[in-house]
């Protein structure tokens, strides 16, 4: 920050010099310049004659300073010099301030000055933020709080990159924030500075078990079978890896691996539950539940003109009762109109399953930005609430905002 100022100061205190400078050089021409040259050349040449005619070399002295008067007559500028006049400072010094404000103001405007003092607070925070996430018993950041830490951290690591410890939290960080590819960029760094850091390993699956990419989940499930190899009861390692395969539409492994958990835990842990209803919604998932919702989504002129770049496409289904969904699906934005099924694979919670609804009603919204929160100014469309018997057909036009 006080680089930055220095930078700025030199560079207004040599712009006000250039300015001093030229307003107070003078405005002679070449005029007043050829003027005076002929006229010494003209006394010089009048000396020569003179040294010439003392030594008896010259015999028509008279004719030669005749001829140099008529050259220097004609070449007598037609009008006279100008009066060359020294500018004072003080009137110049107006130009200046105006300088001095104009720079000023533009640099306020588009220099992003609020940034960089935003960023150099959020410097200073950094050691209060990050003992107040640290302190279990201390009030909970909020969101903006959690970024304003993940900022300061980013910073510090410019400085220092082989914190291991930075890199982690930054990792988790950004899995709080809901940014995966900072908390996979973090964690990824944290794995090049300690290979075998447990902690860091784990996360980093996870967060690339739930990527949206393909090739992010299968890199993840070969990290965690590799885990699974060398720590064969660890709860953590199998959950992530049932909840890998499972993604995948692996049912079989999934439910394996949930097994597994079953007979590691007591039947007292509270764990046990979720499990079981997770290998409910895996066989439900695998066939052995035909219900499904069968949908359309088109699109209404006005939205088709007004489709954002990188937007995607959340679809929720609630008895039209609740406005908790019972099933839910995200995918990115692609041709229109669009068919697509849902089932319990859809499911938000194990114990509220699509095929165990009497009647279903559909929303459909475009996320410009690609966040769960609703925003103003997303479109969407909803269904009229229809009742369901365990297959039904249904059309969605997107066309409110």
């Amino acid at each position: 920050m006080i680089a930055l100022l220095v930078t700025i100061l030199l560079l207004l205190l040599a712009a006000c010099a250039l300015f001093l400078l030229a307003g107070r050089r003078g405005d002679g021409d070449s005029t007043a310049d050829r003027d005076q040259l002929n006229q010494a050349f003209y006394h010089q040449r009048m000396r020569e004659l003179e040294e010439d005619e003392g030594q008896g070399v010259v015999a028509e002295r008279t004719e030669m300073v005749r001829e140099l008067q008529e050259t220097l007559l004609l070449d007598i500028p037609e009008a006279p010099s100008p009066v060359t006049r020294q500018v004072s400072r003080w009137v110049l010094l107006p130009g200046v301030v105006i300088l001095l404000l104009v720079s000023l103001g533009l640099y306020s405007q588009t220099g992003g000055l609020q940034q960089v003092l935003g960023w150099q607070q959020v410097k200073n925070e950094l050691p209060a933020l990050r003992a107040q996430v640290m302190d279990p018993q201390a009030r909970p950041l909020s969101m903006e709080q959690l970024a304003r830490l993940a900022l300061g951290i980013r910073s510090e690591l410019q400085t220092a990159p082989d914190n291991l410890e930075n890199w982690k939290m930054l990792g988790r960080l950004g899995m709080v924030l809901n940014n995966p590819d900072m908390a996979s960029q973090a964690f990824r760094h944290a794995l090049q500075l300690a290979p075998g850091d447990f902690d860091a390993r784990l996360s980093y699956a996870e967060v690339q078990s739930r990527s949206n990419d393909p090739q992010d989940n299968r890199e993840a499930l070969m990290m965690l079978e590799a885990m699974a190899a060398r720590n064969p009861e660890n709860i953590q390692v199998l959950g992530l890896l049932a909840f890998n395969a499972y993604n995948q539409q692996n049912y079989a492994q999934a439910t394996a691996t949930w097994q597994k958990m079953l007979s590691l835990l007591p039947a007292s842990d509270p764990r046990v539950v979720m499990i079981q209803r997770s290998i409910q919604q895996a066989d439900s998932a695998s066939g052995k539940e035909k219900s499904h919702l069968a949908l359309t989504v088109s699109l209404s002129p006005e939205v088709e003109k007004m489709l954002p770049v990188n937007g995607v496409l959340y679809i929720s289904v609630t008895d039209g009762i609740s406005q908790v969904p019972v099933a839910v699906k995200k995918i990115p934005l692609s041709h229109f109109p669009l068919s697509l099924t849902l089932d319990d694979s859809n499911a938000m919670m194990p114990d509220r399953l699509l095929s165990s609804q009497h009647q279903v009603q559909v929303r459909v919204r475009i996320s410009r930005d690609g966040s769960v929160t609703r925003s103003p100014g997303d479109w969407y469309g909803m269904s009229e609430i229809t009742p369901f018997a365990g297959q039904q057909q249904l059309a969605v036009e997107i066309n409110r905002q």
